[in-house]
């Protein structure tokens, strides 16, 4: 019985327009605008952006790194997404790699330094 639902992930971004874009060149995401943040969901995920409002606002981390470190999606396909990914000028820090039996991943980076992990799984 569980207490908690997962509600949303929320992105800081100076520059919240260039990294909804980003998502919604990318992954095809529909981005919905507020006055406050750009909302889109991502597989099932909520995700919020807003600007940053504070100077003291520290550096995106490079990975990798303590806390929260990347986000994973799952796919089919995953060298046809890679290609079409590339494609669209989309950086990878990891090529479509087999790292045990029937699970293939491979790492984008995202606006603000974010690593999006896309990973496969086929059924054994």
């Amino acid at each position: 019985m569980s207490r908690f639902t997962f509600d949303h992930i929320h992105l800081r971004s100076p520059d919240p327009e260039a990294t909804a874009t980003f998502y919604e060149r990318v992954f095809g995401v529909t981005l919905t605008r507020s006055p406050q943040r750009i909302d889109f969901t991502l597989g099932g995920q909520l995700i919020f952006i807003s600007p940053i409002n504070d100077a003291a606002t520290g550096e995106a981390p490079t990975s990798p790194y303590r806390g929260l470190e990347h986000i994973g999606l799952a796919v089919t396909g995953i060298d046809a997404i890679v290609a079409e990914m590339k494609a669209k000028g989309v950086v990878f820090t990891m090529e479509p790699n087999t790292i045990r039996p029937g699970v293939r991943i491979a790492f984008l980076r995202g606006p603000e330094n974010i690593a999006i992990e896309l990973l496969e799984r086929s059924a054994a």
